[in-house]
């Protein structure tokens, strides 16, 4: 779904440009509960975008673990040809945009000699850091989890420790390192790199990106940065039920900026153990929250649960936390209306997983961020975030077991209470209206799109 939604974000953008978009979905073994019911939402409320699922293909695609983004792709690539040569036909097919995962369709397009682009669904920082990747591992023949935190160096980018990179990527010997690195390699082969994010937020990364340095030897795609691409706080995604959640109602009483957000994603969750630590921190930083807490994950150690079931509270809670701390906090089950909270004049601070998708709602929102990542791109984000960009603060204690009680509590009581809190505040507010001046008419966003349809219209 973090894919999913910032790619029909794009289609959106097409058809405001009056171009038609139609969003073709590959058949996959695993769904996420979301997705069928977002696909109807944006069917109902956009219907000049459509939707088209391929069928099932031929040869079987199993789920083995991790790898099922990269297995499923190629299977489907005979369907998809079908389709899409079907669809040539009815329509004047000027550019196929690809979500990155899916470089093996490059085939395809290829055969029908079509436009093709990339979408890079993160931010261009981790574009210029994945994209150099098969240079990197061609000059060493050691493994990423073999250097602790050394630092990495990539052309543009700040030093990044090698416990960072994502976890896939760490033994160089495993099939998920190899098909990772194979299809970053392939990226240089499009037409172009629509990324989401917006030029004054990454004008390093950028910079970088277009000199070449990312690809040595090799043409460098051009690179055009369409976002932030933000479901907005009416929203097409979410799991309301006609009224309006109770939380935001809980907000609509709390002071302006007074509230600190936590939550962790569809995906992020954390252990019973952990759980209790935030709570004994949120408790004792006397901050007010709404905190949305999942159901702890089945395996030890790991800070994924893609399908959990209802948390209980009071079992999972320390006793008497929700009676203790009703008169300044909310905490909520599963989910909550995210960017409908950010944008909330309650809410001054956001605990997150630097999931992109989220990020971006909390840039568009103006609201400051602390981060605390958990798997994916997330430990590159918190560098980004923190180093470059300025508009974070990091929970420590992240990369190792536990952020304890304490660190929970004094983190949360500098960004609501000191100087260097308000500043981080400040810098978030003033990044809110960057975001939206690069959409708006003439901003470098909406140019860019123009730019982009530009292309396609000329070379058909």
């Amino acid at each position: 779904m973090g894919h999913v939604v910032p790619m029909v974000e794009l289609a959106k953008l097409f058809v405001l440009h009056d171009i038609a978009a139609a969003v073709v979905l590959m058949h996959s073994p695993s769904k996420h509960p979301s997705f069928d019911p977002f696909v109807a939402r944006v069917s109902a409320s956009h219907p000049s975008i459509s939707f088209h699922q391929l069928p099932p293909p031929a040869e079987s695609v199993d789920e083995p673990s991790g790898q099922i983004f990269f297995d499923s792709v190629r299977p489907n690539n005979p369907q998809f040809l079908q389709f899409l040569s079907s669809y040539c036909q009815e329509s004047d097919v000027r550019a196929v945009v690809l979500d990155f995962f899916c470089t093996d369709a490059l085939e395809v397009t290829a055969e029908l000699r079509l436009r093709t682009h990339f979408f890079f669904s993160s931010g261009a920082s981790d574009l210029a850091v994945l994209i150099y990747l098969p240079t990197m591992i061609a000059t060493t023949d050691v493994s990423f989890g073999d250097l602790g935190d050394a630092p990495l160096h990539y052309p543009g980018m700040p030093p990044i420790p090698a416990s960072h990179m994502p976890i896939q990527l760490m033994n160089r010997e495993t099939v998920m390192f190899k098909k990772m690195v194979h299809m970053f390699g392939r990226l240089p082969d499009a037409d172009a790199i629509l990324i989401n994010s917006f030029d004054l937020l990454e004008s390093e990364a950028l910079k970088t990106l277009r000199s070449g340095a990312c690809v040595p030897g090799r043409r460098m795609p051009s690179v055009y940065c369409v976002g932030p691409l933000v479901v907005d706080a009416s929203g097409d995604i979410g799991e309301r039920k006609g009224e309006r959640p109770a939380c935001l109602e809980w907000l609509d009483a709390q002071p302006s900026g007074s509230v600190i957000f936590l939550c962790f994603g569809s995906m992020g969750s954390f252990s019973v153990d952990q759980l209790e630590q935030i709570a004994t921190g949120l408790e004792r930083s006397g901050q007010r929250f709404l905190w949305v807490v999942r159901a702890p994950p089945s395996d030890e150690g790991v800070n994924v649960n893609l399908h959990p079931s209802e948390p209980d509270l009071d079992a999972l809670l320390p006793e008497g936390f929700l009676e203790r701390t009703k008169q300044r906090g909310i905490v909520v089950k599963s989910w909550a209306p995210q960017v409908e909270v950010l944008n909330h004049a309650a809410v001054g601070v956001f605990v997150t997983h630097c999931g992109w998708n989220s990020t971006l709602e909390a840039i568009t929102a103006g609201v400051a961020m602390v981060a605390w990542p958990l798997y994916a791109e997330q430990r590159l984000n918190k560098v980004f975030l923190v180093d470059q960009m300025k508009l974070a603060v990091a929970m420590e204690g992240y990369d190792r077991k536990m952020v304890t009680a304490e660190e929970v509590e004094t983190k949360l009581r500098w960004v609501m209470e000191s100087e260097g809190g308000k500043e981080l505040r400040e810098r978030a507010s003033a990044m809110k209206e960057k975001a939206a001046e690069a959409m708006r008419e003439g901003g470098s966003s909406q140019l860019a799109m123009l730019e982009v349809i530009a292309k396609d219209l000329k070379s058909n």
